[in-house]
């Protein structure tokens, strides 16, 4: 099954149990004569109850295939997100005088229940898809690390609706690829080397063309599988074939007007807030209230980026910054754990410099020895810096290190290719639940 239609079914199963543990509550709560009179009054309002619902699941990770549903973070992330849904459904029917009901107990036997039938839900879909639904077989061509970090993964993601059926480590091996393919109801091929553009490889898979089957590069399913690019196994022309620059005009110029609006508003109303903000860093240590730096913009061109300081000034060689870094104040981590230190950055995105979601900007020294050692990194510097970006949901802390730098370049490689409004929505609204959870760094 289809990796995005098992996420929608999922979806589609919240959404009716919402809607089941609502026809509950009234059940409960009201006699039969008044269950539709009661189902009318009621249905609209909670209809955005529902809508909030989805998304603080979304934001939370929660249709994340690999999640399991007796684990720990399982638990952790539906309470996370059962809390916060609630207190949204309370402000909203505090704050929305138009409704005609106040349903304080029904809210509450609402909450309970859809609980209980959410957690059954998500365990009947797990053992429905893991025991009755299997995994498609999937051959691997090539050997090496390629198709030893894709034999990984795969054990890894096992939402990802694959398993590894058979491996051809040379050419030799293809000749009854075809049989082989029939033999073992293979779906789906993974090409982690092409044997030198090998004349069999390809006369093999013409051969396979009768069976219906998907056909994979390395890097295309490596990006199905991590969200990421693997830099090492791309070349210039996956650039020419990926990087159509002149098909994002009408999204780079909504995006243009949508940063300008909405980093005037939020400056706006957060003005109110930046003495207050100001006060608390100059009281927690010495120093001026905004750190300056110069960052590299797009195509290269510097610009000062302009934050709330985090950290002590005294001793403090400007290194990266490091996982639980001594120079951080306590005021400067929890403006960093919510992301408050970001808002001076509304200067840089109506000055044009930056954008809300794109890649994080870097220092043009750093920069410079990134380049000599990981290929294609000046790629990252087509379009806008962001405030945030894919690489900084990605839930993993990267440093300034050169392994790091490069896992974080596969990232922004991967939102170079697929930006759009869709992929924006996605990284705002998991930014946003970042922010709520105070897991920023």
């Amino acid at each position: 099954m289809p990796h995005r239609l098992k996420k929608l079914i999922l979806l589609l199963g919240d959404l009716a149990f919402l809607h089941l543990a609502l026809f509950l509550t009234l059940v409960i709560r009201y006699p039969r004569t008044l269950w539709l009179e009661s189902w009318q009054s009621h249905w609209l309002s909670f209809a955005v109850i529902f809508i909030i619902w989805l998304l603080v699941f979304y934001i939370n990770n929660l249709y994340d295939l690999n999640l399991r549903v007796i684990s720990r973070k399982f638990f952790r992330r539906i309470m996370n997100a059962t809390i916060i849904s609630g207190l949204l459904s309370i402000l909203y029917f505090y704050f929305n005088i138009q409704t005609g009901i106040t349903p304080k107990t029904n809210l509450a036997i609402f909450i309970a229940i859809f609980s209980l039938l959410f957690l059954f839900w998500r365990g009947l879909h797990q053992i429905i898809t893991r025991s009755f639904i299997p995994r498609d077989n999937l051959a691997i061509i090539g050997s090496g690390s390629s198709a030893e970090e894709i034999m990984r993964l795969l054990k890894e993601n096992p939402g990802a609706g694959y398993q590894t059926a058979l491996v051809f480590k040379n050419p030799e091996e293809l000749i009854d690829l075809s049989k082989s393919i029939e033999a073992k109801n293979i779906r789906a091929i993974v090409v982690c080397d092409d044997f030198g553009q090998s004349t069999a490889l390809r006369e093999a898979l013409f051969a396979c063309l009768i069976h219906k089957i998907t056909f994979f590069n390395y890097p295309d399913f490596y990006e199905l599988l991590t969200g990421k690019i693997p830099v090492e196994a791309i070349g210039q022309n996956w650039f020419l074939e990926n990087l159509r620059a002149g098909q994002k005009n009408y999204f780079h110029l909504f995006k243009k007007i949508f940063d300008y609006l909405v980093a005037l508003a939020i400056l706006i109303i957060s003005l109110l807030f930046w003495p207050l903000i100001a006060l608390a860093i100059k009281l927690s240590s010495r120093g001026p209230i905004f750190f300056k730096q110069i960052r590299l913009g797009r195509n290269g061109r510097e610009f000062f980026m302009i934050k709330f300081r985090t950290m002590r000034t005294e001793n403090n060689n400007s290194a990266p910054t490091a996982e639980n870094d001594e120079r951080i104040t306590a005021v400067g981590s929890f403006l960093r754990q919510t992301r408050l230190d970001e808002i001076p950055q509304l200067i840089n995105i109506l000055k044009g410099e930056m954008s809300f979601i794109g890649p994080r900007p870097e220092r043009p020294e750093i920069a410079v020895e990134l380049e000599k050692t990981i290929p294609f990194y000046k790629t990252r510097l087509l379009i806008k810096p962001g405030v945030t970006g894919w690489d900084q949901i990605s839930g993993a802390y990267h440093s300034a290190s050169i392994s790091d730098s490069q896992e974080k370049l596969q990232y922004d490689l991967f939102y170079l290719k697929n930006r759009s409004l869709y992929l924006d929505l996605t990284i705002a609204l998991k930014t946003l639940a970042t922010m709520l959870s105070r897991s920023g760094r």
